[in-house]
This record gives structure tokens, C-alpha cells and sequence, in this order.
């Protein structure tokens, strides 16, 4: 089997590497200082758009959403919370409102649907939410472990 990187293109990759290292902490999280590093540049990706897919760096936020996921996964077991539950802690978290949230749910009256456990979130709401709190897709599922 052909070798796929050749050693000048080893070198090219760990320029660019470096270059993003510089932003964005693409590297395993070790630590709680590693952690809140990775949240404050995926915030940072999120800020600058990268929540739509459509963007170029959304795989990249993704990427560094897995790790952070990785890290909580296995730091701080989740309990079984109901979506609303777990959306409102997220909410007092961030010092959001239900307004601020009405773009990713739709409407002020949805999010207070979903708060009130009245209305369950599909899956385009879960990936935004996803997206917005740094959180796996899963908090979001009734019964979710995380």
C-alpha cells in the first residue's frame, strides 16, 4: 500500500496545524484549563457561523464539539433529564431568556412549549441548540445519558 502523506506533505500538514492550533485547540482535553479552552473557541466558531453546515468551518466546530463532548462524557456522567429540563439549566447557564432562544426554536411560544414539556424538539432544533450550547445532540433526547 502507497503511503498517502509523503514527508512534504507531513510538513505542509504541520504548518497548517500549527496555524490552527493558534485558535482553535484541536488536540485532546486534558485538563479543565484544555476544556474551557476548546469551549471558548468553539464559541468563538459558533459566533462566526460555523453552526450551519453550509459553513467552511463547521466541520471543524463539529470536530471540536466531539472532543468537548469526549471530555464531559467522561468527567461528568449525565443524569436522565427531560429536554425541557436540560434546556432551561443550559438557558440560566448562559443568562438566556426565551427570546433569545425563538431563532433556534422557531418562536418565544415554542421555546415556551418545550420548557413547559408541552412540545418535544426535532431534530433541526436539537442540532441548533447542539450548536449554540456546546452540548451533544443527545442532552437533548427524553431519557438522553448524555
Amino acid at each position: 500500500m502507497e503511503a498517502v502523506i509523503d514527508r512534504q506533505a507531513a510538513e505542509d500538514l504541520a504548518g497548517h496545524f500549527l496555524a490552527i492550533s493558534k485558535h482553535v485547540p484541536l488536540r485532546p482535553i486534558r485538563s479543565v484549563a484544555d476544556y474551557d479552552a476548546a469551549v471558548a473557541s468553539l464559541n468563538g466558531l459558533l459566533d462566526a457561523g460555523a453552526a450551519d453546515e453550509a459553513h467552511p468551518l463547521a466541520d471543524l466546530a463539529a470536530t471540536l464539539g466531539e472532543l468537548i463532548g469526549d471530555y464531559d462524557d467522561a468527567h461528568y456522567p449525565a443524569k436522565d433529564v427531560a429536554p425541557g429540563e436540560m434546556l432551561r439549566f443550559l438557558m440560566d447557564q448562559h443568562g438566556l431568556k426565551q427570546e433569545d432562544l425563538a431563532k433556534d426554536l422557531g418562536s418565544q411560544g415554542v421555546v415556551s412549549e418545550v420548557l413547559s414539556g408541552k412540545r418535544e424538539l426535532n431534530l433541526r432544533q436539537m442540532r441548533a441548540l447542539a450548536g449554540r450550547f456546546a452540548v451533544p445532540v443527545a442532552a437533548f433526547l427524553d431519557g438522553a445519558h448524555g
